[in-house]
């Protein structure tokens, strides 16, 4: 268990354990291929909604094969942030299902200031983000608790909501 290095560093050693389990890794790129699925990796430290948005709706990535490029269709995608997301970011993955099912949001700004809890939004079904979960509890001792908020009166159905106004 030792500190935590920077995202970069942290998705390169993770990468390796993914090879060792016998899933493709890209050289070049955070993309690993797992059973037949793509799972991306994206960091950042901020990211502004419009164009957390447009890339969210892109489910393609260009990937270095040899000299030339190929596309392949990502099935899953993991943002990894060492500063806190903007709120309405993580409201945008609730709000739509199919994103909530194909983007997991990764808040390690606590754990680059000392902390050993972090938040999590994963509802994929990613065998590779419940590995790098692994991961990060096992080689870094965080604890990742998963951040979905309460819902809102207005989304629960109408039997619940006439008990809440009681």
């Amino acid at each position: 268990m030792g500190s935590l290095p920077k995202v970069w560093e942290l998705i390169d050693r993770f990468k390796h354990i993914c090879k060792s389990r016998g899933w493709w890794v890209s050289e070049y790129e955070d993309v690993i291929n797992a059973n037949g699925e793509y799972h991306n990796f994206l960091w950042a430290r901020k990211i502004y909604p419009r164009t957390f948005k447009s890339v969210v709706s892109n489910h393609f990535c260009p990937i270095r094969d040899g000299l030339s490029y190929r596309i392949v269709n990502v099935s899953y995608t993991a943002w990894i942030f060492s500063e806190p997301p903007i709120e309405n970011l993580i409201s945008f993955v609730i709000d739509n299902p199919h994103l909530l099912r194909s983007t997991a949001l990764y808040d390690l700004s606590k754990a680059y200031m000392g902390s050993r809890l972090c938040l999590k939004l994963n509802e994929t079904e990613s065998i590779v983000f419940r590995e790098f979960e692994d991961f990060l509890e096992k080689e870094y001792g965080l604890n990742l608790i998963n951040k979905l908020p309460p819902l809102p009166p207005d989304h629960l159905p109408l039997p619940e909501r006439t008990i809440l106004n009681i």
